[in-house]
């Protein structure tokens, strides 16, 4: 009798048997999410260095005759240095920051430059820290890169400060150059190709086009791991809630309508947001910051003109004193790390 009720005592029942498979497959699926997240957020801050030797090896000012000055500048907050060329244009009245985007490099942006410079402004082309030629270091999507371009707004300042400011940034750059204009009021025009409209998006996108499956699955996991891994939300990355903030200043937002990394949608969803004046220009098959390469002539003019307008020809929409004033007064409370 007592070997039945040992017996007995020792075999699960049916009930338990579900409970365990409840509780442990939802351990499972928890467990699962938890490592798309991380993987998500690993791959994001942390960027691997290239081991392929074409890519280690790119043009640079000498090959498009472009009389650039290597420079350095600091972050407005960090203590690294952020590497640039600077071009000088002779009797030049405008300055243009070109940045670009997630693991991109300052040659990458050679043709906007030249021709730029070619067009009469100075050229401030500089890469965001980690994301260049120097990388393995921690890096974030737009969260940390805002102070390497206000520490640009501020060396462009100091080393011509006649000249009036405008700004072209492409991918990440172009979204960081939208939530920087809006905080820095010495900027006076923007050009934005393919940003993206909020930090959740391009990671939605990318998780909907490799993994099939909604991003609400994993986006409070994710988001949590990217506080825990990089200190900031999701929602500190917003240029779609900061871009209203630039008008009475020109925004020319540019998108590739087969664009394989942000969402085209994002480009609307911008312009909306964006007050006047501003411009949309959707190119039907242009991916990803490939605007320039599906006609270069037409791109080219697109921003000469954008800039030779609003810089050039047209006064300054606001007095920069009046700018100031209004910019610490709708000032939102969102602040970003002083962390380099």
């Amino acid at each position: 009798m007592m070997n039945k009720a040992k017996r007995n005592w020792g075999r699960p029942s049916w009930k338990q048997m579900l409970l365990g498979g409840v509780v442990g497959g939802g351990i499972g699926v928890l467990g699962a999410i938890a490592g798309v997240g991380l993987y998500i957020v690993d791959t994001l801050i942390r960027p691997k260095r290239q081991t392929n030797f074409i890519e280690q090896y790119t043009f640079s000012p000498f090959e498009v005759n472009l009389p650039a000055e290597e420079v350095t500048f600091p972050p407005l907050y960090g203590d690294y240095e952020v590497s640039g060329w600077f071009v000088p244009s002779p009797g030049a009245t405008t300055t243009i920051l070109i940045c670009p985007g997630y693991r991109g490099r300052r040659s990458d942006l050679l043709g906007t430059c030249v021709n730029l410079w070619r067009a009469g402004h100075n050229i401030l082309a500089f890469e965001y820290y980690g994301h260049g030629e120097v990388v393995g270091k921690p890096v974030t999507l737009g969260y940390r890169e805002i102070n390497d371009f206000l520490g640009a707004v501020a060396y462009a300042k100091q080393r011509v400060p006649e000249t009036r400011l405008g700004a072209v940034g492409y991918s990440m750059g172009a979204a960081v150059a939208l939530m920087a204009a809006a905080r820095a009021p010495e900027i006076e025009a923007v050009v934005a190709d393919s940003p993206f409209a909020t930090h959740r998006s391009p990671i939605d996108y990318a998780v909907r086009r490799t993994l099939h499956l909604p991003f609400f699955l994993f986006d409070w996991m994710t988001d949590m791991i990217l506080w825990w891994r990089a200190g900031y939300h999701f929602n500190q990355v917003e240029p779609l809630r900061d871009i209203g903030r630039i008008a009475p200043r020109p925004v020319l937002i540019i998108h590739g309508l087969k664009d394989s990394i942000v969402n085209p949608n994002d480009a609307p969803l911008l312009y909306k947001a964006a007050g006047n004046p501003k411009e949309l220009w959707l190119l039907p098959d242009a991916d990803h910051c490939g605007a320039y390469f599906e006609d270069r002539v037409a791109y080219v003019n697109k921003l000469v003109n954008f800039f030779n307008l609003y810089l050039k020809e047209m006064p300054a929409p606001i007095p920069l004193p009046e700018r100031k004033e209004s910019q610490a007064a709708d000032s939102d409370g969102h602040h970003f790390s002083e962390a380099g």
